[in-house]
C-alpha cells in the first residue's frame, strides 16, 4: 500500500512538471496607422536582448491590405519578449536603409518603443507573457 501511495505521489508530480512544461499562450499584434496598402508587414517576436532586431525566434509576413492589421503568434512559452515590425512597401523581405543607415520604411517595436540616436533598446520593447498577451503598435 505505501509503495502504490508513493508511486501515485511521484506520477502526480510528473504530470504536474508535463503540464507546466507544455503551458503557452498566444501573443496578438495589433499594428496601427498603416500608411499605404503596398508590400508587406514583416513582424519579428524576439526572446532575449542578444537577438533583438538580429533574429526573431518566431516571425511572420503578412500582404498589407488596409490600415490595420493583426497578427498572431501561437505556441508561445512563459517569459520576457519583444516585437519589431516593419512595412516592407517594396516586398524585398529587408528593411530598406539609406547611405546612413538610417530607415527608409517605416519600423516600431512593441510599447511603442523609440530609439534615439540608434534603434530602439530591448528594455524599452521588452513585456513579459504569462497568459494570452494583447499588443498595439503604432507607426
Amino acid at each position: 500500500m505505501k509503495r502504490l501511495l508513493i508511486l501515485f505521489c511521484l506520477s502526480m508530480v510528473h504530470l504536474g512538471l508535463q503540464a507546466q512544461q507544455a503551458q503557452s499562450y498566444s501573443v496578438y499584434v495589433t499594428i496601427n496607422n498603416i500608411k499605404s496598402i503596398k508590400g508587406q508587414l514583416v513582424v519579428g517576436l524576439f526572446s532575449d536582448n542578444n537577438s533583438f532586431l538580429e533574429s526573431p525566434l518566431l516571425g511572420k509576413t503578412v500582404k498589407v491590405e488596409g490600415k490595420t492589421a493583426t497578427i498572431e503568434f501561437n505556441g508561445v512559452k512563459p517569459g520576457t519578449y519583444a516585437i519589431s515590425v516593419f512595412h516592407d512597401e517594396n516586398s524585398n523581405d529587408k528593411l530598406d536603409t539609406n547611405v546612413m543607415g538610417i530607415p527608409k520604411e517605416r519600423f516600431a517595436c512593441s510599447n511603442n518603443a523609440k530609439g534615439f540616436m540608434g534603434p530602439p533598446k530591448w528594455d524599452d520593447a521588452k513585456f513579459e507573457v504569462n497568459k494570452n498577451k494583447t499588443l498595439e503598435i503604432t507607426f
